[in-house]
């Protein structure tokens, strides 16, 4: 599972304008005609995938209940995860 939280760079109580902000500053980063970088264009796709799931109200709150049970069923590789996903932004 995917930690689209991470992937935009934002908390998980994250109000909707901030989800926005943080999707269009993003998304003007991994642009693949802005970005020449190889994974460019697959970040770009994450980021867009992040903020689909995230700007719609019900799709978020199905998210955030799968997340919860991810996080209760497997939560060694849900950790790693999540940090594997921080690290990455960290570092950029």
């Amino acid at each position: 599972m995917k930690d689209y939280y991470a992937i935009l760079g934002i908390a998980s109580d994250a109000a909707s304008e901030a989800i926005r902000t943080a999707y269009r500053r993003k998304a003007r980063q991994f642009h693949p005609d802005r970005n020449q970088a190889p994974e460019a264009s697959e970040r770009f796709r994450e980021v867009q995938e992040a903020y689909d799931a995230l700007a719609d109200p019900g799709q978020r709150f199905a998210y955030d209940e799968n997340r919860r049970r991810n996080l209760l069923d497997k939560p060694l590789e849900t950790a790693r995860e999540i940090w594997q996903h921080y690290i990455e932004g960290v570092l950029q």
